[in-house]
């Protein structure tokens, strides 16, 4: 299925896929069930010569059936999505062992904030990276948003992960990459005339490299 969506790159890409694929399929079947009832419909109530027309209020049943069905799948496609949303969007799911870092969006680019040797963010030894994400495969992280100037929004397609970033708001996004390389964040928010150059990389290390990278980063090697 690689064809036609991102790699998958986070441990939210399997569900969020599926969940993607199985609506697809159900509102295909109930395309082609509605475009090929219309042709029928065309084809054997057309007028044809000495044919009069008829009026009729329909059926009780039939009409019961065909919103039964379609409310009933829309509840149970509810129930599962939110079970999923929940899972990415509550802080409350976010894992205990995750790095917070602090991500603050800008006209036009983005500012990553990492905590020092302290690990704690919003401390002296913090230090800030313009446009690059580093993270290590398999470590949760979350990112605490905010937003200078507009809504921007950060998104990363690999990682299945949008969450819009508001000025005057601290919004914590998380996830958990599984797999190294490097991937763009887009601002999925258009956020000014510069909006299509708000582009920055995500590089996903393996545990070693994001270590390596942190000490650098702590002896001022930073580009």
């Amino acid at each position: 299925m690689r064809w036609w969506l991102p790699d998958a790159g986070s441990t939210f890409a399997g569900p969020i896929d599926t969940m993607f694929l199985v609506i697809l399929i159900i509102t295909g079947i109930a395309l082609v069930i509605v475009e090929v009832g219309v042709v029928v419909f065309v084809i054997r109530y057309r007028a044809r010569p000495g044919r009069k027309a008829f009026y009729t209020h329909g059926s009780t049943r039939a009409e019961v059936i065909w919103t039964a069905i379609p409310a009933v799948t829309m509840i149970a496609l509810g129930l599962v999505s939110n079970h999923y949303w929940v899972i990415m969007k509550d802080k409350k799911h976010i894992p205990a062992s995750a790095i917070h870092l602090g991500v603050h969006a800008k006209q036009f680019e983005w500012q990553m904030t990492y905590p020092g040797a302290d690990g704690k963010l919003g401390t002296d030894d913090d230090f800030t990276v313009r446009n690059q994400l580093h993270v290590p495969a398999n470590q949760p992280f979350a990112v605490e948003l905010s937003a200078e100037d507009v809504i921007h929004s950060f998104f990363v397609p690999e990682f299945r992960v949008k969450q819009d970033a508001v000025p005057g708001m601290h919004i914590t996004a998380w996830f958990q990459a599984t797999k190294t390389g490097e991937f763009e964040i887009g601002c999925a928010e258009l956020c000014g005339m510069g909006h299509y150059k708000m582009r920055a990389r995500v590089f996903v290390h393996t545990p070693e490299e994001f270590t390596a990278w942190m000490a650098q980063q702590a002896a001022g090697g930073a580009e």
